[in-house]
């Protein structure tokens, strides 16, 4: 629907369209963010996780998967969006506590209500990330599948794992990527989010150091 609607829709409309899901990223962000326990682990999740990323060149190796991608499946695609609109997409729709919580709740009592939910949500914003981004919107959905299925899969490991706490800090340190991509998708900064991923790992991490000590 997104594609279709995105060919017949002027220019503008599809700038008015990034723009509104941007300035809710920014929104949607903040409030994850402010879900923080404790300011200092959170930056310091965002800043190690970030040299990692950068180290690990996370996103210069999904820019190639997103590459190679195109050329398999995206070779009529004139925007040449392919690539951003596959790693916004799998960020905006993998990155949040309701993958994480939704998941969890899935895999542990067969209840898939906030999973419901959030289909519904990224559903509504697929369509006009597709309106804007093209094809990569489509092919997130491998991302979607892989990261909210092995989530679920391993739910009873992570339950075990993740406290309140630790849910907490990673809540809040996607929220800070999620405020990157909305001034990303605005035409603001481009900040390469991707790297600050495995700031999500790194949070719960800090979290049971600062218990430990």
């Amino acid at each position: 629907m997104g594609l279709t609607l995105g060919d017949r829709l002027p220019q503008r409309f599809q700038d008015t369209l990034l723009n509104g899901i941007g300035l809710m990223s920014l929104i949607i962000g903040v409030q994850m963010t402010l879900k923080t326990q404790n300011i200092l682990i959170m930056l310091g999740s965002i800043v190690i996780g970030g040299i990692i990323g950068e180290f690990l060149q996370i996103k210069e190796r999904l820019d190639q998967l997103g590459y190679l991608l195109q050329q398999l499946f995206a070779k009529g695609d004139g925007k040449g969006r392919f690539s951003e609109g596959f790693i916004t997409a799998s960020l905006v729709f993998c990155v949040g506590p309701m993958t994480i919580m939704g998941s969890i709740q899935d895999g542990l009592t067969g209840d898939y209500q906030l999973l419901a939910i959030k289909s519904m949500l990224d559903g509504f914003a697929a369509i006009a990330f597709a309106a804007g981004l093209g094809w990569g919107v489509m092919v997130a959905a491998g991302t979607v599948l892989t990261f909210q299925g092995a989530l679920t899969l391993s739910a009873g490991i992570l339950n075990h794992l993740l406290t309140e706490p630790m849910i907490a800090e990673m809540t809040a340190s996607s929220g800070l990527m999620i405020v990157g991509i909305g001034l990303l998708l605005l035409g603001i900064k481009e900040i390469k989010v991707a790297n600050y991923l495995p700031a999500l790992i790194i949070a719960p991490m800090l979290v049971a150091l600062s218990k430990a000590f």
